[in-house]
């Protein structure tokens, strides 16, 4: 069961919708520190708040999450100190740093549908909104503030107020910004924005005509052919910055907090401070 402080603090993070994922501690084999029943929240950067297991078990935890906040894909990982069985369903891992024992933990994602932002009113932004919500993303017009985190923004109303939107969406640095208006038009958006300063990196970001070529025609089959890119954008992996402990073998999720230190001009990343201190130790003058 969760303790009552995680589970406020759950709440919290979804309310505020940040995602995270929930580590549930199924079964153990002794000898480790965990126990079944014991649960944690990772943040998408990584931090743990709760409790799992030892600095070893954290970081496999660490990494796994990382990657199922992702996907949004839940899953069970087992983590094993020399290698073990592979089984459907079951992620498991080897960690050479465990004291023998094993650790089966549930990994659920709590990921919030992410905003799509639609300018205009006209017949493609009706398309997109009632046909957006059925992918599961939060589709939003009307008036709107762009946020970092929001997944993209169409300009679909061929008026004076796509130039700020655009604006403000490639600021963001969104993952998607698309313009719906033909070529030959939306070379002259783009003539515009760059006459007003953006600079042309961001200009060769934007997707105009937006959408897959797929010979649409109907407003609906327009929304359909942008709402397909978007779900190509949103499904696409993030790769974690990973480095190898060089003291256990084991991979650490690199994120703010890992133990690490900078030998002969390069950053060394660590599962634990003990493999931080042995290096340093290796390694002294």
């Amino acid at each position: 069961m969760i303790p009552p402080a995680l589970a406020r603090r759950a709440e919290e993070l979804a309310k505020r919708g940040e995602p995270f994922s929930t580590a549930t501690v199924v079964r153990v084999e002794r000898p480790t520190s965990a126990k079944p029943g014991n649960v944690a929240l990772v943040l998408a950067d990584g931090t743990i708040e709760g409790f799992v297991g030892g600095d070893c078990a954290e970081q496999s935890v660490r990494e796994h999450a990382v990657r199922a906040i992702e996907s949004g894909d839940p899953l069970l990982l087992r983590i094993v100190p020399f290698g073990g069985d592979q089984e459907r369903g079951v992620v498991t891992v080897q960690n050479p740093c465990l004291s023998g024992g094993m650790i089966e933990v549930f990994l659920e994602p709590v990921v919030p549908a992410p905003r799509v932002l639609v300018e205009g009113d006209l017949p493609i932004s009706h398309a997109l909104l009632r046909l957006g919500g059925q992918l599961g993303l939060e589709m939003v017009g009307g008036d709107f503030e762009v946020r970092p985190d929001d997944l993209a923004l169409v300009a679909a109303g061929h008026g004076r107020d796509e130039l700020p939107a655009l604006e403000a969406a490639l600021e963001a640095e969104l993952p998607y910004v698309g313009l719906v208006a033909s070529r030959r038009r939306g070379q002259g958006v783009v003539g515009e924005l760059r006459s007003d300063g953006v600079a042309q990196e961001r200009l060769d970001r934007i997707d105009t005509p937006a959408g897959f070529d797929i010979g649409a025609r109907t407003p609906e089959e327009i929304a359909l052919s942008i709402l397909a890119r978007i779900v190509e954008v949103r499904r696409q992996p993030r790769e974690s910055v990973t480095a190898v402990d060089p003291i256990c073998g084991m991979t650490v999720t690199v994120v703010p907090g890992t133990p690490s230190l900078v030998h002969e001009g390069e950053t060394v990343y660590f599962c634990r401070e003990g493999c931080k201190d042995a290096f340093a130790l290796q390694h002294a003058d």
